[in-house]
């Protein structure tokens, strides 16, 4: 095996395990809950999830914005712009996570509002909230954390911290609410505890493995003739790209589930199922994103254009292998893989001529997977926002002019062309400025 396949499985493996544990904290809670013996216990835990999974991924660039800059001033052997970094994203994501704590009655208000929760889930959902919302700090601060980790090509860090943070989150869960008799209360207790226990081991790993790093004397040590230093303004300006990029992909994926859920309860089932192959598929892809991230921008800052290019061909590469592994594996065995996730025969039924476009995604999709690591890793965040407004344009107009005659299939056309858009823009993109 090459030295370059070498270094992006190293760091692309640890990252797509981490991204298939993530979800295990959302289904230890819904487990848990599965068994108080009333259906709205589920109901309120899968409101409270979706309102934080959706707050957190809009502020997902304290993770992107810091990696991309972190591989750079790695490149660069700018230390003293590494710690820098690392507490500019520290600073940054505290003062985030304390504006949401400020602002969580109207956020939580305004988030039922749009969800609508029926009268026996929304009580419980609230309590779930108004505990859960506490662990801002700690997750928004391991975000920043995980994209320095990232940066540094170290994805074993963030793969400890999430098996460690279920973990917590299991016993915790388990104890409060068998234990002491909490129900709702005992699951988002139990979550905050798991999210302040990962945040806490992320810092002693920190510490323990990048300790001379950090106590360095703050003197640049750069790559000669290259230049150094991250501005204030660069920072800024590349969270913001990404945070703009971000809220058009939630428009999307927001418009895409109520789209479905106007439609009638088996066609949301049905979208909802094929999207866990779409997520099964980008929990790999994210993995070789994640390479990009670290050794394009680690390349580019020591304006290595050799070693640039030959990443970005190996990147490729390995899409190309998901690409046709993923393929395949839904063609064969897609409609086998829903009938474990549910026994109601009108679903699996009515997925089953729907389940062409699942098997596309990985065809449409990899492009736009595999750039937005590269892209991020460089910092070209403008590129990927314009790719994000592009394409979400791209994706409306097809669901309004299409999904009138198509219905359902329509609206996944919508979505395989959004995805095929981002991936071709930026293509476009990367050959401009390369």
């Amino acid at each position: 095996m090459s030295e370059d396949n070498r270094k992006i499985l190293n760091i692309a493996l640890p990252a797509i395990v981490t991204n298939i544990t993530v979800p295990l904290l959302g289904l230890v809670d819904t487990a848990i809950v599965g068994h108080m013996g009333d259906a709205a216990y589920i109901g309120a835990i899968a409101v409270g999830s979706m309102i934080f999974n959706l707050v957190y991924w809009v502020f997902g660039f304290l993770r992107m914005g810091t990696s991309g800059l972190t591989a750079q001033a790695r490149g660069r052997r700018d230390f003293a712009d590494l710690r820098q970094l690392l507490q500019r994203s520290a600073l940054v994501s505290l003062a985030i996570a304390l504006l949401i704590l400020f602002l969580q009655w109207p956020l939580r208000e305004v988030m039922m509002w749009f969800i609508q929760p029926t009268p026996d889930v929304r009580p419980l959902a609230v309590t779930y909230f108004n505990i859960v919302v506490w662990g801002a700090p700690a997750m928004l601060g391991l975000y920043g954390l995980t994209g320095w980790y990232i940066g540094m090509q170290n994805t074993r860090i963030p793969l400890f911290v999430s098996v460690f943070q279920n973990i917590v989150n299991i016993l915790a869960s388990l104890t409060l609410v068998y234990g002491f008799g909490l129900k709702v209360e005992g699951v988002a207790l139990g979550t905050v505890i798991a999210q302040y226990a990962g945040y806490a081991a992320a810092v002693v790993w920190l510490w323990r493995y990048y300790r001379r790093l950090l106590v360095k004397p703050a003197v640049r040590q750069t790559v000669k003739g290259q230049g150094s230093g991250v501005s204030l303004a660069q920072f800024l300006r590349v969270n913001r790209d990404i945070f703009f990029r971000t809220l058009f992909l939630v428009s999307v994926n927001l418009y895409f589930t109520s789209a479905g859920a106007r439609q009638g309860a088996v066609i949301l089932a049905v979208n909802t199922l094929l999207m866990q192959l779409y997520l099964l598929f980008s929990y790999f892809l994210d993995g070789f994103a994640y390479a990009g991230e670290a050794l394009c921008g680690r390349y580019w800052g020591a304006h290595n254009d050799e070693a640039f290019r030959a990443v970005v061909r190996r990147l490729f590469l390995w899409g190309g292998a998901m690409t046709v592994l993923f393929t395949v594996a839904y063609a064969v065995g897609g409609m086998s893989f829903l009938q474990l996730l549910t026994d109601e025969d009108s679903v699996v039924e009515a997925a089953r001529s729907y389940m062409v476009w699942a098997i596309v995604v990985p065809v449409a999709g990899v492009a736009a997977f595999i750039w937005d690591g590269i892209f991020i890793g460089i910092t070209h965040t403008r590129g990927m926002l314009w790719a994000s407004v592009l394409s979400a344009l791209v994706f409306f107009v097809v669901v309004i002019t299409l999904m009138p005659v198509l219905g359902n299939h329509g609206l996944w056309l919508a979505m395989i062309l959004y995805l095929a858009m981002r991936g071709l823009i930026q293509t476009w993109l990367f050959r401009s400025f390369s």
